[in-house]
């Protein structure tokens, strides 16, 4: 992977991973940064993952025979973190530069803060390589608390740790392009922090950018301002996409029959964009990224143990304790004697800010039948007016 003439990449790609923090599906893999800045002073751009240490300091003596100067922490999350004092021992010349938390945190992992060899960099501090001259910028919980981003000047090149990153290996294409993956990753990951992100974005307004070198994912060398955009629509909680997306949990069906019912009505009558998933069966962050995308929200959940639908449940606490906002959000229930689904998923968002309940409830006494889908008719038409 390419950046310019003196600024390389020394990153590796990691095809074994199945589930990134424990949690995340990566089937196209997982790209773990790292770059050299070649100047008279040699900055290395942050460490990888604990599994890729040795491939790591061996790229870097592919770039430079010289011993670099710096090493440059970013960010203190173990999958970019870990090779610190690999490096530290193997470098002892080198110095380490990373903001006053970050130190703090590297105690807590290394037993060590390399307190003789610490430079703590702070909102606005400079360091001159040469020609180069890395001008750091605090980004406080994007998405952890110590996070560093740095600007490079001279080639106008934003190293923007976690931010704008995606999941997948950068030597397999992903077929999607970067923004379904990076929305994934963005919403799974950093999604609750918005009031951060936008913050750090006002930051990053100031500055004229032609490259952004993320932790993760690919190079942005190209439509910049596109990119900044997506992470504004993102990190403000706005609607992506007008349309509606439809997430279920069915036992038996019935519940899905409606679901699915809702989707077609909504889509002869014209509605821009309908999306549904079966939340027991289907990558939960995909669905919590389409809850995002999409400006209106349909949830449909049998009425379980008094309640709803555990995956259900699951589902709304991901959306909630990630700010879900500035949505319009509707219910349909399934329960034969005592239905309460629809109550149950609507106190749920008692706490969540600028949320719109639909008013037209749909509520399924086991099977699908005429009343229903008259029901689903008029919800539909809420939908489509508001």
């Amino acid at each position: 992977m390419t950046v310019s003439e003196s600024i390389k990449y020394a990153g590796v790609d990691d095809h074994k991973i199945d589930f990134f923090e424990g949690q995340f599906e990566v089937p196209l893999g997982m790209a773990y940064n790292s770059y050299v800045i070649l100047d008279d002073k040699i900055a290395v751009m942050d460490s990888v993952d604990q599994n890729f240490g040795e491939q790591w300091l061996k790229n870097i003596e592919s770039i430079t025979s010289k011993a670099p100067d710096y090493l440059i922490v970013q960010h203190m999350e173990m999958d970019h973190s870990a090779n610190i004092k690999l490096f530290m021992e193997k470098y002892p010349q080198a110095k380490i530069v990373a903001s006053k938390m970050a130190f703090n945190i590297m105690k807590c992992y290394f037993g060590t803060d390399f307190a003789d060899r610490q430079v703590v960099a702070a909102e606005g501090t400079k360091l001159e390589l040469g020609k180069h001259v890395l001008n750091f910028i605090t980004a406080p919980n994007v998405h952890w608390p110590e996070v560093l981003m740095t600007y490079e000047s001279t080639e106008k090149v934003l190293f923007s740790a976690d931010a704008f990153g995606k999941f997948g290996a950068n030597d397999v294409e992903d077929p999607e392009g970067w923004a379904c993956e990076a929305r994934r990753y963005y919403f799974g990951i950093v999604g609750k922090f918005g009031a951060n992100v936008q913050a750090v974005l006002k930051k990053a307004a100031g500055l004229q950018i032609e490259k952004i070198c993320s932790l993760h994912g690919p190079v942005l060398d190209k439509d910049i301002a596109n990119y900044i955009n997506y992470y504004n629509i993102w990190s403000a909680y706005d609607a992506e996409t007008e349309g509606v997306f439809i997430a279920y949990t069915s036992v038996y069906g019935n519940t899905k029959k409606a679901a699915e019912k809702l989707a077609e009505i909504l889509k002869a009558k014209g509605c821009p964009k309908v999306a549904i998933a079966d939340l027991a069966r289907e990558d939960t962050y995909e669905c919590v990224e389409d809850a995002f995308r999409y400006s209106k929200l349909v949830l449909a959940s049998t009425t379980y143990n008094g309640e709803v639908f555990p995956a259900m449940r699951e589902f709304i606490q991901h959306l909630t304790e990630r700010n879900f906002q500035k949505r319009t959000v509707a219910f349909i229930e399934n329960g034969a004697w005592a239905p309460r689904a629809a109550k149950v998923m609507a106190d749920m968002f008692a706490q969540s800010k600028d949320i719109k309940l639909c008013q037209t409830g749909v509520s399924i006494k086991i099977a699908v039948n005429d009343a229903v889908n008259a029901q689903l008719e008029n919800l539909a038409a809420e939908l489509l007016a508001g």
